[in-house]
């Protein structure tokens, strides 16, 4: 014998249901089968509104009815032939009259007790039960109608009644055994009392009510259709990654149930495991799905852990006091306070010098628990001997569920480690004594966060999901996204990676999608579902989003940007970013950048800063993380003036080879801001800093390349003639070099608190005299790189190559970002 139960979202529509028609039709002819039925969808929230409009005196409690009514005629209609339908309609019309007269009176009295609330509610699955019945009579089949009323017995706890399990029993076998058909339908959720007034067994009953019935009949199994594949690995509402879990006990089912998991209604369990009869969960939508098998000894994967649950909302309560230590009995006290009003305690924890005790409860609970604490520690706090009863709001309860963790040592410390990665605070812990359970409390804004890093540390091999928010789509913003697009695979493959695009934004419009934005259509998306930017509303809405493993690009050259690094940073959201104003502002801004990256775990990577994608600003930190001292930095930092003086030898007028140089893209679309030394100014000051240096922009002495006379002039043409002038005066530096046996190099110099950017004549001898083309090249002498420095050589500027060094920051972010952050 087995039995199957279909849950609400089974018996939604007229379609689903012929579905559940037919799946009962396919069992049935194997083996005799017993039928639990819910309410139709949604019927069972639309008879608990109607109740209380009803007990309010608001009329419109007859609209409800009338929705309630139509749901239903529309499902006979749709699904009895029209031969047999009048005495279905018939009956259906019988039970909701009763109904009726029923929600009339608490309309009159306006009061609804939760004795008539039991009976009100208990009509939806009466309604769904007989309809049931009757379309599975027009098959092969025959079946019978059952009102579990009339076997499962309760005390007289209405809402939540308790069973009288021996009774039920002995009630249930006597019916089966005399009836003959084969498929009995039995209304779920309900039951009643010795004197017959009807009650419920909590929501989620019917579940309990094909368990009951299985254990009483020792059914071959329990099946409990569902709108899902089984148990997930997680909340898939919360975690887009979750898959259904091919086997799990029933211990692990339970304390998942009893943290969230919705599926499975958490008294359910207890008769079968008694009578060790195995549950199977399915979904009536996808009936070749195996679904989930709970047993007492499952097969299948065995990971350390089997599912991640969670409550959505609690409130810790917390009884504070310094006369609580060593004082026998105050938990007792506390839980039998709570016990006295039916408080239901969630979660306990206690501080080991029995200073603290803590409980969460439901919210609705909090005031009534407060006052009930306080009553009963009255003579305590009037000692002073108790501090304060603390009320803490808007919080979540996670558990991480899994017989497998007895055995597996550091399931604790992957839990815990994953979580302080991204951010995430826990309020409160507790582990019960089966290993079985790690169970923590966290604001209720990061359970989701910490629910996706959780499933992608334990389920997912390893694979971490980034989530980007790219600001700035110019060159180099657009090809970062274009390599990403290419090298997906290779970054899942090779590294673990799954990089998703959140946000983005231009200097027009901004985009950001719980949704990943596509890589390939990224800027139509823009451009139709984008808003105008708003950088202020960017930020937040990133933070909103609240997403694990969370990378802010910034692509700009805008110096917006770097006054909300820090807030961003303080949001456990690392920055990646080759703009360099942030960290060439002032030396107090650059110091609290590196502090706030460290203390909220966050990472700030900047290696694009200083040489595009050159290996320069890492090379310095791990210089200085081992030890090294660095004596002296030299370096040509900028790839245009690398270019000017490797090409120029006086055959061509500097000024000329300036416009050649702009025309071929080489500088900036005024070419001052290259030649001015500033840009290679704000690099050096950078890799002083990094280096462990105290430096401020203006303390570097910077020879502007520009003449005086052209540097204000009104437009490029006018800018080309005045440089012109001075072309006498480069030709004659040239010479003066070439006379000397060396070349002309614009090198930016830190020795001994000293910073210089300048133009010099280097001898063949010097690291630099080689240099080619637009290559920077830079040269650290330091305790262990002496009388050879240190050379770091190779392009230094380009959209390849600094999008290729944003991408090895953020692997770096991903790869490193538990460890410490300071200065890098």
């Amino acid at each position: 014998m087995k039995i199957m139960k279909f849950g609400g979202s089974s018996v939604g529509t007229p379609k689903s249901m012929q579905q559940v028609v037919q799946i009962i039709e396919d069992s049935a002819q194997k083996e005799r089968v017993i039928v639990v039925v819910s309410a139709l969808g949604g019927v069972t929230d639309l008879l608990i509104e109607m109740a209380e409009r009803a007990s309010g005196g608001d009329q419109d409690y007859q609209k409800i009815l009338a929705i309630i009514e139509s749901k239903h005629i529309d499902a006979i209609n749709s699904t009895i032939p029209a031969a047999v339908r009048s005495d279905v309609l018939t009956s259906f019309k019988l039970m909701l009259n009763e109904m009726e007269d029923v929600l009339q009176g608490v309309f009159l009295t306006r009061e609804l007790t939760a004795k008539t609330l039991d009976f009100i509610t208990g009509f939806g699955e009466r309604f769904s039960a007989s309809i049931l019945s009757e379309m599975i009579n027009q098959t092969s089949l025959t079946s019978v109608y059952t009102d579990a009323r009339k076997l499962l017995k309760t005390d007289r706890s209405f809402g939540n009644a308790r069973l009288l399990t021996a009774e039920s029993f002995k009630n249930i076998r006597s019916y089966v055994n005399k009836s003959s058909s084969d498929v009995m339908v039995v209304t779920g959720f309900i039951a009643s009392t010795g004197q017959g007034e009807t009650t419920t067994l909590g929501r989620g009953g019917s579940d309990y009510t094909a368990s009951i019935f299985g254990a009483a009949l020792q059914a071959e199994s329990i099946e409990i259709w569902t709108d899902v594949d089984g148990l997930m690995t997680a909340d898939p509402r919360k975690v887009d990654r979750a898959f259904s879990v091919e086997a799990t006990s029933y211990e692990e089912a339970m304390e998942l149930s009893h943290f969230g998991a919705k599926v499975i209604y958490p008294p359910t369990i207890q008769p079968a495991l008694k009578s060790d009869i195995p549950i199977r969960i399915k979904n009536t939508f996808k009936p070749a799905h195996p679904g989930t098998l709970i047993n007492s000894s499952p097969q299948g994967r065995r990971g350390a852990i089997r599912g991640i649950s969670s409550i959505d909302c609690v409130s810790l309560i917390t009884l504070k006091g310094s006369g609580m230590i060593g004082l026998i009995g105050v938990s007792a006290r506390m839980f039998s306070a709570l016990a006295a009003k039916q408080i239901n305690i969630i979660l306990i924890t206690q501080s080991s010098s029995e200073h603290t005790i803590t409980v969460a409860i439901m919210p609705s609970d909090a005031e009534e628990a407060r006052e009930a604490i306080y009553h009963e520690f009255s003579e305590e706090f009037n000692a002073e001997l108790m501090d304060e009863i603390r009320v803490e709001h808007n919080l979540s309860v996670i558990a991480v569920v899994g017989d497998n963790m007895r055995q597996i040592p550091g399931i604790a410390g992957r839990v815990f480690q994953s979580l302080g990665r991204n951010g995430i605070n826990i309020v409160a812990i507790a582990q019960g004594s089966s290993e079985r359970n790690i169970s923590f409390v966290v604001d209720q804004k990061n359970e989701k966060k910490a629910m996706n890093t959780l499933h992608d540390a334990f389920f997912l091999a390893g694979v971490k999901s980034v989530n980007i928010y790219l600001v700035g789509v110019g060159l180099i913003g657009n090809r970062l996204l274009e390599i990403i697009r290419e090298q997906m695979d290779v970054f899942f493959k090779n590294y673990q990676i799954d990089i998703n695009l959140k946000g983005l934004a231009n200097s027009r419009k901004m985009l950001l999608s719980e949704k990943n934005i596509s890589l390939k259509n990224w800027e139509e998306q823009l451009s139709e579902s984008g808003k105008d930017t708003n950088l202020r509303a960017f930020v937040d809405r990133m933070k909103e989003m609240n997403l694990p493993n969370s990378i802010f690009i910034d692509c700009t050259a805008s110096s917006d940007l770097q006054h909300f690094y820090r807030e961003i940073l303080a949001s456990s959201i690392s920055v990646v970013t080759p703009n360099k104003l942030a960290n060439s502002s002032d030396q107090t801004f650059f110091n609290k950048l590196q502090k706030t990256a460290n203390r909220y775990n966050s990472a700030f990577k900047y290696e694009t800063n200083v040489g595009a994608g050159l290996p320069v600003i890492g090379t310095l930190h791990e210089m200085i993380s081992t030890g090294d001292d660095i004596y002296r930095i030299e370096g040509v930092l900028s790839g245009t003036l690398s270019y000017l003086f490797n090409t120029y030898d006086g055959t061509v007028p500097f000024s000329e080879l300036v416009k050649q140089a702009r025309e071929k893209g080489y500088t900036e679309p005024d070419p001052r801001e290259d030649l001015n030394g500033h840009d290679v100014g704000r690099k050096l000051l950078i890799l002083a800093r990094v280096a462990g240096f105290e430096l401020e922009f203006d303390d570097i002495e910077i020879e502007n390349l520009v003449p005086e006379q052209a540097r204000h002039a009104d437009s490029m043409e006018q800018f080309f003639e005045k440089l012109a002038e001075s072309d006498e005066e480069f030709e004659t530096q040239a010479r003066t070099a070439a006379d000397d046996h060396k070349k002309l190099c614009y090198i930016a110099s830190f020795e001994e608190g000293k910073a210089t950017v300048k133009l010099e004549m280097i001898s063949a001898g010097h690291p630099f005299y080689n240099l080619s083309s637009t290559d920077n090249i830079i040269a650290i002498y330091s305790a262990n790189y002496n009388e050879n420095p240190l050379v770091v050589k190779g392009p230094g500027a380009g959209a390849d190559v600094t999008a290729s060094g944003i991408i090895a920051d953020m692997l770096r972010v991903v790869n490193t970002k538990a460890q410490s952050n300071a200065g890098w």
